[in-house]
C-alpha cells in the first residue's frame, strides 16, 4: 500500500529557515521617497518660511523684525484685501461654474450628437479647438486680447464702428466699471476647453446601451443629458469644479498681463495683491500674510469639496 507524502505548505506560509532571508515588507516606501523629498523641498519648506515671514516686518534685505500678529491685524482691516476676495469670488464664477456648465453641455453635444451625426473625427477636431486656449501661453493670450480690446485700434471697437454701433465701443480694460466683467469673459474663453476634454473622456466609460434604451423610449436629447450624462460623470464634475476653483483662487498671470490689478483696484485679486506687496512695495511680511491666508482658504475649499464628493458617493 502506497504511503501518501505530506502536502507541502504554500510558499507564502513557510517559515524562513536559518539560511533563508525573510521576505521584505514595506519596500514600496522607497519609491515614494523622491516625491516626498520634492514635496518637502518645494512645498513644505517654502510654506513654512512664508508663514514665518508673515509674523515679521521685512523688506527682503537685512534682518526681519518680529511683529507678531500685526500683519494679520492690518490685513483683516484692509479694504483692498476684502475687495480682492470679492473679485476672486466673481472669478470663481467665470473660471469654474460657467465653464463647467457650458463644458458639460458642449461635451454631451459633441459625444452624443456631433459624434453620431458627423463622425468621431469632427467631434475630436471641435474638442481640440475648444482646448486650444489652454495650450496658448498666458502671456501670449493676454497680449492678443489686449490688442483686440484696445480702445483706439482694437479689433472689437473697430468691428462695432464698422457695423454702425459706435455707441457700444468702450475702453474694455480701462473702464473700472467694465474691466472685471471683461476679464471674466476672457477667462471663460480661456478655461472652457479643460472641462470639455475631461467630460468627453468621462463619457467614454458610459455604457452606450443606456443612451440607446433612452432613445428607443423616446427620450429627448435634453432628458438623456439630464438623466444619464450628468449622473454618470458626477466624479468628473467634482474634479473639474475643484481644480478650476483652485485655479481661480490663485489666478495671477491673466491679471498681471491684462490689467495689472487696475484700473485703480478694479481687478485686484489676492495673489496679485500679495505680489504687489512682495516686489513693488518691498513689504515682504505683509505679502506673506496675504499668501498664507490664501493658502489656508485653498486648503479649506479643497477639504470641503473632497468631503462633499465622498458624501455624494455614499
Amino acid at each position: 500500500m502506497a504511503v501518501q507524502a505530506p502536502a507541502a505548505r504554500p510558499a507564502a506560509t513557510r517559515e524562513a529557515g536559518p539560511g533563508r532571508a525573510a521576505p521584505r515588507r514595506g519596500g514600496y516606501w522607497l519609491y515614494l521617497l523622491p516625491s516626498a523629498v520634492l514635496f518637502l523641498a518645494v512645498i513644505v519648506v517654502p510654506f513654512a518660511m512664508n508663514v514665518g515671514a508673515s509674523f515679521t516686518r521685512w523688506t527682503g534685505v537685512g534682518t526681519p523684525r518680529w511683529t507678531g500678529l500685526d500683519n494679520y491685524t492690518r490685513l483683516f482691516a484692509d479694504e483692498t484685501f476684502w475687495a480682492s476676495f470679492r473679485h476672486n469670488v466673481l472669478l470663481i464664477v467665470a473660471m469654474a461654474i460657467v465653464p463647467t456648465i457650458i463644458g458639460l453641455v458642449l461635451a454631451a453635444a459633441l459625444f452624443d450628437y456631433i459624434g453620431k451625426r458627423f463622425g468621431a473625427r469632427t467631434a475630436s477636431a471641435l474638442r481640440a479647438a475648444y482646448y486650444l486656449p489652454q495650450v496658448l501661453p498666458v502671456a501670449v493670450a493676454g497680449v492678443v486680447w489686449g490688442w483686440m480690446l484696445h480702445p483706439s485700434y482694437g479689433a472689437l471697437n473697430q468691428v462695432l464702428q464698422a457695423v454702425g454701433l459706435d455707441g457700444l465701443a468702450r475702453n474694455w480694460l480701462g473702464d473700472p466699471d467694465l474691466a472685471l466683467a471683461t476679464v471674466m469673459a476672457i477667462m471663460v474663453w480661456f478655461q472652457l476647453g479643460y472641462p470639455v476634454v475631461i467630460f468627453m473622456a468621462g463619457l467614454q466609460r458610459v455604457d452606450p446601451a443606456l443612451y440607446e434604451a433612452a432613445e428607443i423610449d423616446g427620450a429627448s436629447w435634453w432628458r438623456r443629458f439630464w438623466h444619464i450624462t450628468v449622473p454618470q460623470i458626477r466624479q468628473e464634475i467634482f474634479v473639474v469644479l475643484l481644480t478650476c476653483t483652485i485655479a481661480a483662487l490663485k489666478v495671477f498671470g491673466p491679471i498681471f498681463v491684462l490689467t495689472g490689478g487696475g484700473p485703480g483696484r478694479a481687478t485686484m485679486v489676492p495673489s496679485y495683491f500679495s505680489y504687489v506687496n512682495f516686489f513693488e512695495k518691498a513689504n515682504v511680511g505683509y505679502g506673506s500674510a496675504i499668501a498664507t491666508v490664501l493658502a489656508i482658504i485653498i486648503v479649506i475649499v479643497t477639504a470641503f469639496f473632497l468631503k462633499f464628493q465622498d458624501r455624494g458617493e455614499r
